[in-house]
């Protein structure tokens, strides 16, 4: 919520200019605004009373200051308060499919494959807080890693737990992820449902053939963003294990299955992309962070709280001090 002050009628404090005339035209003509009496003598005159006279420009400043809080009430000060409040109207239901096979620790990105894409792709989530998405792995085979949810701690904290492990069967099966992917969007109700698939591979392994899976998209009418990851020509790839679980690396030649992943994404109507670095890759996600738009309806709330009251009651009472002061203290010489 935000709180402003202002004023409504501003242009009344124009009126503020006149009391300044008004002070220098009485200061100039006060010794003419009351009747003088020549006496021969003030000895039956209290002692008290010259000090009275002099204090006498006392009424004419409270009913300037009077008149200075009436221009103010005019002018409308009020405090502002606006809220709001958003509703998501369109929203849309994503799955971020990767690929964790052996290959996607290459180092042709920083500081490998698949780091640099968790990275894009964690950021890509905190952007989106009015979807709902949800996360799968593949290499040979496939699985859920995280459901459809709008819980974005949960699948941040998913996303940071992915890594390539030995215990999922090696290869890259592209239909089996994409298969796995449709199934966890099937059932959506979202007006728009879209998959982001990323590998660095070809289909290798796996028993749903990336054609199948594409077609179970489109009846389903899943929109599939495709990206190839990989440097051109050759990267610093794992090409065997050390006795203590550690990778030996060496110059492999990349090779990406471009043609399908450009034929997935176009029988869905979706768009296929080819990181070959992290500056890329942020690139690619910032470009469909774009095109998939979720429609948020925003209702604006105005509440104004009106504060010339105070100043018409302060000059009221400065109205009234001044005509208790000129009848009682000051009457003799008004």
């Amino acid at each position: 919520m935000l709180s402003n002050f202002e004023f409504q009628n501003p242009e009344f404090f124009w009126l503020l200019l006149a009391l300044p005339i008004a002070a220098l035209w009485y200061f100039l003509k006060r010794n003419k605004l009351t009747a003088q009496v020549k006496l021969s003598s003030l000895k039956g005159f209290k002692a008290g009373s010259g000090l009275l006279a002099k204090l006498r420009p006392v009424l004419f400043i409270l009913r300037l200051l009077a008149l200075a809080c009436l221009i103010t009430a005019l002018a409308r000060p009020r405090n502002v308060d606006v809220s709001t409040r958003s509703k998501t109207t369109r929203g849309i239901d994503i799955v971020i499919a990767i690929d964790v096979s052996a290959s996607m620790l290459a180092r042709d990105l920083r500081p490998n494959r698949l780091d640099a894409l968790k990275d894009v792709a964690a950021e890509f989530i905190r952007q989106r807080p009015n979807d709902r998405i949800g996360l799968v792995e593949y290499a040979g085979e496939s699985y859920t890693r995280t459901p459809i949810t709008s819980d974005k701690a949960i699948v941040l904290s998913s996303l940071e737990d992915v890594q390539y492990n030995s215990i999922i069967e090696g290869g890259t099966a592209i239909g089996m992820g994409l298969a796995t992917s449709v199934n966890r969007l099937k059932d959506s109700k979202a007006i728009s449902k879209v998959i982001i698939l990323m590998t660095d591979g070809v289909n290798n392994a796996g028993f749903i053939e990336p054609a199948i899976a594409s077609e179970l998209a489109q009846e389903y009418g899943i929109k599939v963003y495709t990206i190839g990851l990989g440097t051109n020509g050759t990267a610093l790839s794992p090409t065997n294990i050390r006795s203590d679980g550690s990778f030996i690396y060496g110059r492999i030649p990349v090779e990406i299955d471009e043609e399908l992943l450009k034929t997935i994404a176009d029988e869905t109507g979706g768009l296929y992309f080819r990181a070959t670095d992290n500056e890329k890759l942020e690139q690619i996600y910032a470009e469909i962070n774009k095109l998939e738009k979720t429609d948020v309806e925003e209702f604006k709330y105005t509440n104004y709280e009106e504060k010339y009251r105070p100043l018409v009651i302060l000059a009221g009472l400065l109205l009234l001090f001044e005509l208790l002061l000129r009848f009682t203290v000051f009457r003799s010489f008004v």
